[in-house]
Protein backbone atom coordinates (compact mmCIF):
# COMPACT_ATOMS: atom_id res chain seq x y z
CA UNK A 1 0.00 0.00 0.00
CA UNK A 2 1.35 3.39 -0.93
CA UNK A 3 1.92 6.06 1.70
CA UNK A 4 -0.67 8.49 0.29
CA UNK A 5 -3.34 5.80 0.24
CA UNK A 6 -2.56 4.89 3.85
CA UNK A 7 -2.71 8.55 4.89
CA UNK A 8 -6.04 9.05 3.15
CA UNK A 9 -7.45 5.90 4.73
CA UNK A 10 -6.16 7.01 8.14
CA UNK A 11 -7.79 10.41 7.70
CA UNK A 12 -11.09 8.85 6.73
CA UNK A 13 -11.02 6.52 9.73
CA UNK A 14 -10.03 9.31 12.14
CA UNK A 15 -12.86 11.57 10.99
CA UNK A 16 -15.41 8.78 10.72
CA UNK A 17 -14.76 7.29 14.13
CA UNK A 18 -14.13 10.67 15.73
CA UNK A 19 -17.51 12.08 14.71
CA UNK A 20 -19.64 9.11 15.78
CA UNK A 21 -19.37 9.91 19.49
CA UNK A 22 -20.16 13.63 19.25
CA UNK A 23 -23.03 12.87 16.85
CA UNK A 24 -24.61 10.51 19.35
CA UNK A 25 -23.87 12.96 22.17
CA UNK A 26 -25.54 15.89 20.43
CA UNK A 27 -28.58 13.74 19.71
CA UNK A 28 -28.85 12.78 23.37
CA UNK A 29 -28.36 16.37 24.54
CA UNK A 30 -31.09 17.74 22.29
CA UNK A 31 -33.45 14.87 23.08
CA UNK A 32 -33.09 15.31 26.83
CA UNK A 33 -33.43 19.09 26.52
CA UNK A 34 -36.67 18.73 24.58
CA UNK A 35 -37.90 16.25 27.17
CA UNK A 36 -37.04 18.69 29.96
CA UNK A 37 -38.77 21.58 28.17
CA UNK A 38 -41.84 19.38 27.72
CA UNK A 39 -41.93 18.70 31.44
CA UNK A 40 -41.21 22.27 32.53
CA UNK A 41 -41.94 24.83 29.79
CA UNK A 42 -41.24 27.79 32.09
CA UNK A 43 -37.57 26.83 32.30
CA UNK A 44 -37.08 26.64 28.54
CA UNK A 45 -34.72 29.65 28.48
CA UNK A 46 -32.26 28.15 30.95
CA UNK A 47 -32.54 24.70 29.41
CA UNK A 48 -31.93 26.02 25.89
CA UNK A 49 -28.89 28.04 26.96
CA UNK A 50 -27.41 25.04 28.76
CA UNK A 51 -28.20 22.83 25.78
CA UNK A 52 -26.26 25.09 23.40
CA UNK A 53 -23.26 25.13 25.76
CA UNK A 54 -23.33 21.34 25.88
CA UNK A 55 -23.59 21.15 22.09
CA UNK A 56 -20.60 23.48 21.72
CA UNK A 57 -18.43 21.36 24.02
CA UNK A 58 -19.51 18.17 22.30
CA UNK A 59 -18.90 19.64 18.86
CA UNK A 60 -15.39 20.61 19.96
CA UNK A 61 -14.57 16.90 20.17
CA UNK A 62 -15.55 16.47 16.53
CA UNK A 63 -13.36 19.43 15.59
CA UNK A 64 -10.44 17.84 17.46
CA UNK A 65 -10.99 14.64 15.48
CA UNK A 66 -10.93 16.67 12.25
CA UNK A 67 -7.69 18.39 13.26
CA UNK A 68 -6.07 15.04 14.08
CA UNK A 69 -7.26 13.70 10.73
CA UNK A 70 -5.60 16.60 8.90
CA UNK A 71 -2.41 16.02 10.87
CA UNK A 72 -2.47 12.37 9.83
CA UNK A 73 -3.07 13.31 6.20
CA UNK A 74 -0.55 16.12 5.73
CA UNK A 75 2.31 15.39 8.16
Amino acid sequence: MELEVAKTLGMALAVGLGVIGPGIGIGLIVGKALEAIGRNPEASGKITATMFIGIAFTEALAIFALVIAFIVKFV
